[in-house]
């Protein structure tokens, strides 16, 4: 049999010929129903290779090594559970809502994660991007009360309608996520390419910074909403300047001087130092105890975090009411934390040598945030630092999660009281030197105006975008695939139409 002569059309006449005619497929015997139930039927093994799929720890938990993983996990954990504490707490009033909320969502979806999850060295929980995000929609819909005269009732209330908001768009990103499972479109975070996601935290970055200098600088200010809402802030602190509380100012300054290098020199030692340098627990500690010595809060007016409940918050339904009103912004939620949360998956799975699946990671976020929402948390992801600082200390699987969560739970259950006198300022002081490696992305951009006009335009654009606008109009998949090629941003392969003659 001759095969095809170079330059000749291949029809299927002839493919038939060469290769043969496929077999011809029979009716399908018996009736609907019949085949439907055959369909549905599941034996013990497939049972129980479903059951290791859906839950993966189903799978690594009994196979886990104990003398070569247990001390990197139970390490690890305990220190990624240490910067959880403050960094839970900043994130939180970024999400506009009170402290411990952050407290909580640093605990329900780590351990949910470490149930569902695929990413061994993955660390969920607060993250700022996500955080801000939150709490410009929550400040949208339920504005803080600038009267001086309320009433703590009249404040509580407000702080309940918050946190119900902000509990309904985790709510909202589950569903979304879990529907996003059911339809296997894992695929989507790479509609996403890597310069717009960038110009995109960039522009978070630059909002959460300004968002914070009230806080820094002891300024009771409302916090603005919408379009232009940097250069809105900006002219409010420039206005309120005058009326700067010393006090927080100096401890702004304290904090930042020792923050700074010390982020420094776990980013240059990092292979050196066997785990980072907890900066942030060091500067709680001291700060709370110096603020309860002096008594700051009475005699310099210095904004405190206050009470912090002990013990777990009772289960309930967020306010589902205003899932319309957050529908819009909560989808750009979802689909920048799902985003970010695979892509950091995919880094550290490649280095390791495993791989994750995309889809199960669709359903161990949307499981965490569905069922963290009932125990009034906030949209939770994967966060850059602590996945950073879990790899780093010699983490292994996700049962550092576990202890992590550990350090979270002692907290909440019996050490939440002593934080009471806590600056906020010292909080605004930690959102702003997590985003170190966030703001350092400026610095690439020369080298992408080198490698790609093209690229260079579409991440000014979503630069610009993000930092001028609302942030929670996430880059579009319009703006992350562009012009550069199908195969490129897409994550298909390149392919070509030839021609018949």
């Amino acid at each position: 049999m001759s095969r095809l002569a170079p330059g000749r059309a291949l029809t299927e006449q002839r493919f038939q010929q060469l290769y043969g005619a496929p077999e011809p497929r029979g009716r399908p015997t018996g009736t609907l129903r019949r085949r439907v139930a055959r369909g549905c039927r599941c034996s013990g093994a497939a049972a129980l290779r479903l059951l290791r799929r859906r839950l993966p720890i189903a799978a690594w938990l009994p196979g886990y090594r104990l003398g070569p993983w247990l001390l990197g996990d139970a390490l690890a954990g305990l220190t990624v559970g240490i910067v959880h504490i403050p960094q839970g707490m900043a994130f939180a009033l970024l999400a506009a809502v009170a402290p411990v909320y952050g407290l909580y969502t640093s605990f329900f979806p780590v351990i949910l994660y470490m149930l569902f999850g695929t990413g061994r060295h993955v660390s969920t929980g607060t993250f700022a991007v996500v955080s801000l995000m939150t709490g410009s929609v929550v400040e949208q819909l339920v504005p803080w009360p600038l009267v001086p005269n309320a009433t703590s009732a009249e404040l509580a209330r407000v702080e309940e309608r918050r946190i119900g908001v902000a509990a309904a768009m985790a709510f909202l990103v589950g569903l979304l996520m879990l529907a996003m499972f059911v339809l296997q479109l894992g695929f989507l975070a790479t509609y996403l390419s890597e310069p717009i996601v960038k110009a995109f935290t960039n522009g978070a970055a630059l909002h959460v910074l300004v968002s914070q200098l009230p806080s820094l600088l002891g300024l009771a200010l409302p916090r603005h909403t919408g379009s232009f809402t940097i250069f809105k802030t900006l002219a409010s602190v420039a206005q309120a300047l005058p009326r700067t509380n010393v006090a927080e100012l100096l401890i702004s300054a304290l904090c930042l001087a020792l923050l700074v290098p010390i982020k420094e020199i776990n980013s240059r030692f990092r292979s050196k130092l066997r785990t980072p340098i907890p900066g942030e627990i060091v500067v709680v500690l001291v700060a709370t105890g110096v603020c309860f010595a002096s008594s700051l809060d009475t005699r310099y007016d210095v904004q405190i975090v206050g009470h912090l409940p002990a013990g777990f918050p009772q289960p309930r339904l967020p306010a589902l009411q205003s899932l319309p009103q957050v529908l819009g912004d909560t989808v750009a939620i979802a689909f920048v934390a799902y985003a970010v949360s695979v892509s950091l998956a995919m880094i550290y799975a490649e280095k390791h040598g495993y791989t994750i699946d995309p889809n199960q990671e669709l359903l161990a976020h949307g499981v965490s945030n569905l069922i963290s929402s009932l125990f009034t948390c906030f949209p939770s992801s994967a966060t850059l630092a602590t996945t950073n600082i879990l790899e780093s200390a010699g983490g292994h699987t996700q049962l550092a999660g576990f202890f992590s969560g550990a350090v979270v739970l002692m907290v909440l259950m019996w050490l939440g009281p002593l934080f009471r006198y806590l600056p906020k300022a010292v909080l605004a002081c930690i959102n702003v030197t997590s985003l170190r490696q966030m703001v350092l992305q400026f610095w690439d951009l020369p080298e992408l105006w080198r490698i790609s006009r093209i690229d260079f335009g579409r991440v000014h654009g979503a630069g610009q975008s993000s930092q001028h606008g609302n942030l929670p109009a996430c880059p579009t998949p319009q703006q992350g695939t562009g012009a550069a090629g199908p195969g490129r941003d897409l994550g298909l392969p390149a392919t070509h139409l030839g021609q018949a003659g």
